[in-house]
C-alpha cells in the first residue's frame, strides 16, 4: 500500500523487506533509498540493526530492522521547530541519520571503559582464558561495529555533494556535520582495536615472560641437582678398585665438595638473577 502511495521502486522494496544489507545510497528516479546500520548495547554486547528510508518529494518512510531505539524523539524535534522542519524530507533524512550516528556514541564508550579496564590488567598479570576470550570478542563486535560505520561514510559524503542527487544545497553542510562525526566514530573504533590487538600481544609476551622465567629457575636447580647426582653417580659404581672408598675422610670430603660446588652455582645463579 505504502508502495502504491508513493511509487517505490520494486527494488528498493525488496531490499526493505530483507535484513542484513550494507550501508548504501542508492537513486531510483526522484527518490533515495538510503540503507543505514543502527547498534546499541545489548545483554552486555552489541546489538545490530538496520533502518531502510525512503526519501522522495513530500515523504520520507523507515523502515526498521533489529536493534535500534524508536525515531518518536527525532519527530518531535523536528515538529518542535518548524522552522528547521519547512527545509522539508532532507532536513528529516538529516535527522535520522544524526540520531543514528549518535547512537554510536554509548556504545563506543561502553566498549572503551571495559578496554581500558582490560588494559590496565594486562600490564599486571597475564590474562586468563576468560578474559582472553572476552578480548576476542570485544575485537569481534568492533569488526563488525567497523562494517557498519564504515560504509555509512560515503553514504554521507554523496549526501554533502549531492550535485546530482535531488537534494536541497542548504542542507549539505548538515550532511557534511553527519560525515565529521562518522569520520571520528571510525577512528575511535580503529584505536579500540589497536588497543585490544596491543593487550592481546602484551598478554602473550608476559606469558612467555614467565615461561622463560620458570624454565630459567628449573634449569638453574637442575644443574645444581646434577652435581650430587653425578657424584652420587660415580661413587655408586660396583667397581672393587676405587681408592676414595678405602679413604677414612672420603665421606666428609665428599660431601664437603658437594656442599661447596652447590653454593657456588646457588650464589652464581643468584647473582644472573636465576634464581
Amino acid at each position: 500500500r505504502v508502495q502504491r502511495q508513493f511509487g517505490l521502486h520494486d527494488l528498493a522494496i525488496e531490499d526493505a523487506g530483507n535484513a542484513h544489507q550494507r550501508p548504501k545510497l542508492e537513486q531510483y528516479g526522484d527518490g533515495l533509498f538510503v540503507v543505514a546500520r543502527t547498534a546499541r548495547i545489548v545483554d552486555g554486547g552489541i546489538g545490530f540493526g538496520e533502518t531502510h528510508l525512503f526519501v522522495g518529494q513530500g515523504y520520507i518512510v523507515s523502515v526498521r530492522h533489529g536493534a535500534s531505539r524508536s525515531y518518536g524523539a527525532v519527530r518531535q524535534r523536528c515538529e518542535a521547530c518548524p522552522k528547521t522542519l519547512a527545509h522539508g524530507e532532507d532536513y528529516i533524512l538529516y535527522a535520522v541519520l544524526d540520531f543514528i550516528v549518535d547512537d554510536y556514541r554509548p556504545v563506543i564508550e561502553t566498549i572503551r571503559a571495559e578496554v581500558e579496564a582490560i588494559e590496565d590488567g594486562v600490564l599486571q598479570s597475564t590474562l586468563a582464558s576468560a578474559q582472553v576470550e572476552r578480548l576476542y570478542h570485544l575485537r569481534r563486535d568492533l569488526l563488525r561495529l567497523r562494517g557498519a560505520v564504515v560504509p555509512l561514510v560515503d553514504v554521507c559524503r554523496r549526501l554533502e555533494h549531492a550535485d546530482v542527487l535531488p537534494i536541497d544545497p542548504e542542507m549539505q553542510p548538515l550532511f557534511r556535520d553527519v560525515t565529521d562525526h562518522v569520520h571520528r566514530v571510525a577512528e575511535e573504533i580503529d584505536s579500540l582495536r589497536e588497543v585490544l590487538a596491543f593487550a592481546f600481544e602484551a598478554s602473550l609476551m608476559m606469558g612467555q615472560a614467565q615461561q622463560t622465567e620458570t624454565t630459567r629457575r628449573l634449569a638453574a636447580w637442575a644443574a645444581i641437582l646434577a652435581v650430587p647426582t653425578a657424584i652420587a653417580g660415580i661413587y655408586g659404581m660396583n667397581f672393587e678398585h676405587m681408592p676414595e672408598l678405602t679413604w677414612r675422610y672420603g665421606y666428609f670430603a665428599v660431601l664437603a665438595v658437594i656442599a661447596l660446588t652447590c653454593s657456588g652455582l646457588y650464589w652464581r645463579f643468584r647473582r644472573n638473577k636465576w634464581l
